[in-house]
């Protein structure tokens, strides 16, 4: 087998690695919703012990794209997956440490707050929205679908929109009630982590045009 051909087959592998990595985000932020809507406090528990396995992907990317820098020297194109790939993968692991975090403030928000609540049902909504913005990302960023990124940029200002709503109500409640205010904090951060979460969907969109092009419009990307 030539060594070009061993290459690709890693550089395939690498993507495969990806997508997996990508899904389990993905899906700790999906059980992340479906626990607080049940008021789940053992399924938002098994979040966090799967956070783990996210990290040990983080760690086997990171080996296969140093593996394929120093194997020969890659084309330019191959550069730039590469390049991208490295920075994609914090991207998801830092979305399962947010998952893990709305997980970890879910039994005191259950404490305070009962499923059904109005303010919970808009963050289960925000929380979805977030959700296909992770999945449509990673799917951009493995096809290298410049459209399809787009449309991940674009889903962001209506994840910001419901977040800035949420606060407002949130306020509105404390306004009324200040002896709300500890159960409206916890879900401000609930919201906080699920609009971080959209971010990193937008930030691994925004990868797509520099694997593609070389050229990237987020000065803070490197």
């Amino acid at each position: 087998m030539s060594i070009r051909k061993q290459y690709d087959e890693a550089l395939s592998e690498l993507n495969q690695a990806l997508s997996e990595m990508g899904q389990a985000a993905a899906d700790a932020i999906e059980n992340a919703m479906e626990a607080l809507a049940a008021t789940d406090a053992e399924a938002a528990a098994q979040i966090i012990k799967d956070d783990n396995q996210i990290n040990e992907m983080e760690h086997d990317i990171e080996h296969r794209c140093m593996v394929l820098l120093l194997r020969q020297q890659p084309v330019a194109g191959d550069l730039r997956h590469i390049s991208a790939a490295l920075k994609v993968i914090t991207d998801f692991e830092r979305i399962g440490d947010h998952a893990a975090d709305i997980s970890e403030i879910m039994p005191h928000l259950f404490a305070s707050r009962k499923a059904g609540d109005p303010a919970i049902s808009e963050a289960i909504r925000m929380g979805q929205k977030a959700h296909k913005m992770v999945v449509d990302g990673l799917e951009a960023f493995l096809k290298e679908d410049m459209n399809a990124a787009q449309k991940v940029i674009a889903a962001d200002d209506e994840v910001d929109y419901d977040f800035n709503a949420i606060k407002r109500t949130l306020a509105e409640e404390i306004a009324a009630d200040p002896s709300q205010v500890d159960a409206a904090l916890d879900l401000l951060m609930v919201i906080k982590y699920l609009e971080r979460i959209a971010d990193h969907a937008v930030n691994v969109a925004e990868w797509v045009q520099f694997t593609r092009t070389g050229l990237y419009k987020n000065e803070n990307m490197f």
